[in-house]
């Protein structure tokens, strides 16, 4: 009688706690609530984007941008007390935004390039890298710019903004090209390199990689002036501000410490972790990007 009786006692002593832990969400809103009553977030990672986000020989997701969504998701963890299990998701340039507005994914962590016009369907986290269209080509090719290009073939990836911006300037300079897609990075490189096109248009970081890591890469310059301008960001869905605001505190956080500098240096200035170094120094345009992030004021 008595051992039930401290049983009783302490179930009720218990039971204040148990509800506040259990009514914690409730204060939470959009995907942080979602979060942590399902204790699980969807992240869609791209499957070729090296070094922002791709796969190792084991088919797991790493990069860039991997390291950062790591980071966000640790951010997570700490405003919601869940521990909360990512189930990472491939997405394509041109399945990314769907994926996300049908529910599919929560986060983004590719190479997705911020702009207005993407704006009005998704929300960005803060700018983490600064990139431009260019244009692959062979060795041996004389292509120097656009406009060697006219009547020849360009292929790029859909559901890029890079197709947009090849599009504008060879109506603003009146070329006549043929412009073919491909449904992800690696096949419009597939394409170049078995002569089905003379030149890949996409971000120049992108085509970097590819000439440091593809089959037959060392084949390949990186050709011409810059097309666009290319802001990247992780990608989630709008009318979200408490995790727009989670996502800015953990990019400030990380740029006052100066691990945004040191995630950076990992992937662009350090030997990959599948073997690769592409000796990228962080642009002015980035440099001042995270100075500020780390001084809001």
């Amino acid at each position: 009688m008595i051992l039930r009786l401290l049983v009783a006692s302490l179930l009720l002593a218990l039971a204040p706690r148990a509800q506040a832990q259990d009514s914690a969400p409730a204060a939470l809103t959009g995907l942080m609530r979602k979060a942590a009553e399902s204790r699980r977030i969807a992240i869609g990672y791209r499957e070729a984007s090296l070094p922002f986000s791709y796969l190792n020989r084991q088919r797991q997701p790493l990069g860039y941008s991997i390291d950062l969504c790591r980071e966000v998701v640790a951010e997570l963890r700490a405003e919601t007390g869940r521990e909360i299990t990512v189930d990472w998701r491939p997405v394509t340039p041109e399945t990314r935004i769907p994926e996300l507005l049908a529910g599919h994914i929560d986060l983004e962590c590719g190479s997705t390039t911020s702009n207005a016009e993407r704006a009005t369907q998704v929300s960005f986290s803060p700018v983490f890298f600064v990139a431009g269209t260019r244009l692959l080509v062979p060795n041996a090719s004389a292509v120097r710019g656009l406009s060697d290009l006219a009547g020849r073939t360009i292929v790029v990836t859909a559901g890029t903004t890079n197709a947009e911006a090849v599009r504008g300037l060879a109506a603003r300079q009146r070329l006549q090209i043929n412009l073919v897609t491909e449904p992800d990075h690696a096949q419009s490189f597939a394409r170049l390199a078995a002569g089905r096109a003379d030149a890949f248009a996409t971000d120049d970081v992108l085509l970097y990689g590819m000439v440091a890591t593809a089959p037959g890469g060392d084949g390949f310059r990186v050709a011409g002036p810059l097309l666009s301008y290319e802001p990247y960001g992780l990608m989630f869905r709008r009318g979200d501000p408490a995790f727009a605001s989670l996502l800015n505190r953990t990019f400030a956080r990380l740029a006052t410490s100066g691990e945004l500098g040191d995630i950076y240096d990992r992937w662009f200035n350090r030997r990959l972790p599948t073997g690769e170094r592409l000796n990228i120094p962080m642009s002015a345009q980035l440099t001042e990007i995270f100075r500020m992030l780390g001084s809001p004021d």
